[in-house]
């Protein structure tokens, strides 16, 4: 799908949807506790729906209405044919799940999915117990997950961490979880700690990692989503170049690691205040800055945006994982700049930005990557001249409301 852009400037008030990352958490812990457990709202997005369908192929109960997910644990399934899709989140915390489960499963995935790497966690799967016959998608897995020890860096995505420390709860033996490095993106092991938390399981942060006790189990609980930060980003962007937008549904005291975009954008010379639980922010005088994206690398593509309308440097860098996203983002990212007048330098683990302030329309290749397609719509409702957007159907993997949101904004979309 390809749409054209007219620039016309957002303003307005807009309804956040629940959050993505919490949302799987939440639909897993709450899948794999006995009883019957509520979590909404939800956001009908093709990677949340990943997740259900894989959790339902696993024997458990998940049930859809309007307003949310009705799920349990029921019979665990003997085998399993688990279809990713194009769902990082879904594969590294289902993988070990289904081990811990006992489940023999075929596991496939598709886009870029099956280029990234699992060898973190299969290598770990087979030293407890688990046949696995490759370190990439498509694969095999036989045998049952064993307890123990789980070392592995803190510097390699957080989702295999947070998958082992889901899969836990399920195997007969101590889980302790040891990290040989420094550990990145803090906040989203948190994420799956208090989600597991709800479901009355306790994790205990040790000197070295986390220990879960075998006592563990999940327990009935009803679960509401909060907001996601890193879909604010995009309409935090559009206020910042040039409007005035309040953004209503997110948490405060989020756990989220985007929810750094409030000193991100206040860096670029966004008016940030907190009105009633509302977030209001308005366009600033922006100016270059410098991003440590380690931990924050979703928001790349809409801090990047911003950048161009922005005088002055802006580096970005701490952003490697970038190249085994949707699309190898640093590259994406840099072509759509290009795409609309803005002058780039690629970064091994980033970029520079050389804001002017000014930006012109352009064709923006989507690359098939859903934030790339939000952040470069936000640029294009600001730019000089029309705009077009191509695979701008990637929208629905997180976001499947994006446009309509756009639109309600003022956003022109043809």
């Amino acid at each position: 799908m390809e749409v054209k852009i007219i620039p016309s400037a957002l303003c307005g008030e807009v309804q956040i949807p629940p959050s993505k990352s919490a949302a799987h958490r939440a639909l897993i812990c709450a899948a794999l506790a006995k009883g019957e457990n509520r979590v909404t709202p939800f956001c009908t997005s093709d990677d949340i729906k990943a997740t259900a369908r894989c959790l339902r192929e696993l024997g458990m109960t998940v049930k859809e209405d309007k307003n949310g997910y009705t799920v349990g644990r029921s019979q665990t399934a003997k085998t399993a044919a688990l279809d990713f899709g194009e769902s990082g989140s879904t594969a590294r915390f289902l993988l070990p799940v289904a081990a811990a489960l006992g489940v023999n499963a075929e596991l496939t995935g598709s886009g870029r999915l099956p280029e990234r790497p699992l060898s973190v966690l299969t290598n770990l799967l087979e030293m407890h117990g688990v046949s696995v016959s490759s370190d990439r998608l498509p694969l095999n897995l036989n045998g049952k997950l064993t307890g123990g020890d789980f070392s592995l860096p803190g510097n390699v995505s957080s989702q295999f961490i947070s998958g082992l420390l889901l899969a836990a709860p399920l195997i007969s033996d101590d889980v302790r979880i040891h990290l040989t490095t420094e550990m990145q993106s803090v906040g989203y092991i948190d994420m799956t700690v208090e989600a597991m938390k709800k479901q009355g399981v306790t994790v205990v942060e040790t000197t070295t990692g986390y220990m879960v006790s075998k006592e563990s189990e999940y327990r009935p609980s009803d679960t509401v989503i909060e907001g996601d930060w890193s879909q604010a980003a995009f309409f935090m962007s559009a206020a910042a170049i040039g409007s005035d937008i309040k953004i209503k549904g997110l948490n405060f005291a989020s756990n989220q690691g985007d929810m750094a975009a409030l000193d991100v954008f206040a860096a670029f010379g966004a008016q940030i205040s907190i009105e009633d639980d509302v977030l209001h922010i308005k366009r600033g005088t922006l100016h270059g800055i410098e991003v440590n994206a380690a931990n924050i690398p979703d928001m790349v593509p809409a801090i990047a945006a911003t950048a161009a309308f922005a005088k002055g440097k802006t580096v970005i860098h701490s952003a490697e994982r970038l190249r085994l996203k949707e699309s190898d983002r640093i590259k994406t990212t840099i072509a759509a700049l290009n795409a609309m007048g803005v002058k780039t330098e690629e970064k091994p683990d980033g970029m520079v930005i050389y804001g002017t302030g000014k930006v012109t329309g352009g064709k923006i290749d989507g690359a098939n990557d859903h934030r790339i397609v939000m952040a470069f719509s936000i640029a294009a409702a600001f730019a000089s001249g029309e705009s077009e957007i191509m695979s701008a159907e990637a929208i629905n993997k997180s976001y499947p409301e994006f446009f309509k949101d756009f639109v309600k904004l003022g956003g022109n979309v043809v």
